[in-house]
Parts: C-alpha cells; sequence; structure tokens
C-alpha cells in the first residue's frame, strides 16, 4: 500500500450547479465505462489514485475550477455514476457524515462481491487506517472531512481523502492505493 500523491488546494464552499452535476454523471459513466473495458480495474485505481490525474478528470467533466470542491464534486459523481454489477467497482463514502458510513459501505459491498468476513474487516481497517494517518499521524493541520473508499471486486482498493485548514483556507486531498499493502505502520 503506498500514498500515491497529494494536492493543496484553495478551500471554497458552496456546492456545484445541480444541471453541471447531472451532466458529470453521465459523462463520468462513459469514461469509467471505457476505462475498465479498456484497462481493467487495476488500471482505473492506480489512475483515480494519481492525483494529477484526478484534477485532470474532474476538467474533462466539466468542473474545471482549481477549487477544494473538485475532490468532493468528482467523488460524489463517481459515487453515483459507478455502477458495481457493470464495472467491478464500487465507490464508499464521500463528504462529512456520508464519510462516516464508509466501513458500513464497504461491508455491504463486500458481501455483494462475495467477499468473506476477514477480507471485509481488512478492507474497513485499510479505510480506518488511511484516514488515521492522513488525519493524525501527519499533524499538518489539515482535519478530514471527505473520505472515499474506491473498491474493485477482486478486492483492491484506492483512497481519496480531504483535510481542511481553515487558517490559511486550504484544502490537502490525499491518495493512496492497495498495491504492495504491507503495514499501515511501518510504510503509511
Amino acid at each position: 500500500m503506498q500514498r500515491t500523491g497529494v494536492a493543496r488546494l484553495p478551500l471554497h464552499y458552496g456546492k456545484a450547479p445541480r444541471w453541471l452535476v447531472i451532466r458529470m454523471r453521465k459523462l463520468a459513466k462513459e469514461i469509467v465505462t471505457i476505462i475498465i473495458d479498456e484497462y481493467g480495474t487495476d488500471d482505473f485505481l492506480k489512475r483515480i489514485s494519481d492525483p494529477f490525474w484526478f484534477q485532470a478528470l474532474g476538467c474533462v467533466l466539466g468542473y474545471d475550477w482549481h477549487s477544494s470542491g473538485v475532490t468532493t464534486v468528482v467523488t460524489g459523481v463517481l459515487k453515483q455514476a459507478v455502477v458495481p454489477e457493470d464495472h467491478g467497482i464500487a465507490v464508499c463514502g464521500g463528504k462529512g457524515k456520508v464519510s462516516r458510513q464508509t466501513p458500513l459501505e464497504i461491508g455491504n459491498i463486500g458481501e455483494r462481491f462475495g467477499f468473506s468476513s476477514d477480507k471485509i474487516q481488512n478492507l474497513q481497517y485499510a479505510s480506518k487506517m488511511s484516514a488515521k494517518v492522513d488525519n493524525t499521524a501527519i499533524q499538518a493541520g489539515y482535519q478530514l472531512y471527505h473520505h472515499a473508499f474506491f473498491l474493485a471486486e477482486d478486492g483492491k482498493w484506492a483512497v481519496i481523502q480531504q483535510g481542511m485548514c481553515p487558517q490559511d483556507r486550504t484544502a490537502r486531498r490525499y491518495h493512496w492505493l492497495s498495491d504492495n499493502a504491507k503495514n499501515f505502520v511501518v510504510e503509511p
């Protein structure tokens, strides 16, 4: 497991226009379908865990503001656009209170994918520990408020989460990928 990158963004409040989110969802579904059909879920997870690729995806989808909203809007759109039965991947979690539902959502998706209870617990642990490292261990002053867990039917995963620092009005987005996962304590 490795952290694949960090992005620092200006912190903005508000919501994306509904008309834009509807269009983004349609386009995101087609882009995800093409990537997974052509390259597989492993490649999709690698791409989504790259902060530059993720930012570019936001621009392609029409959310081209250099803003903390890219993270929350794009992951929210992907959560709505990705269909586990069609794509072999699911998006759990989200912004604010929704992020606290991530372990429950991982459990539900894990059951749909046919994972053992041990595998589900390991995935829930990965979600919790990636958040713990970025929120507590780093101590950079960025309090997490967004946590999205991308889970493939083969058990591989990626995390995109974001913290805010209201004092300097910035947000920091963290990307994780499950490749070479060994130990969260030794190699976060």
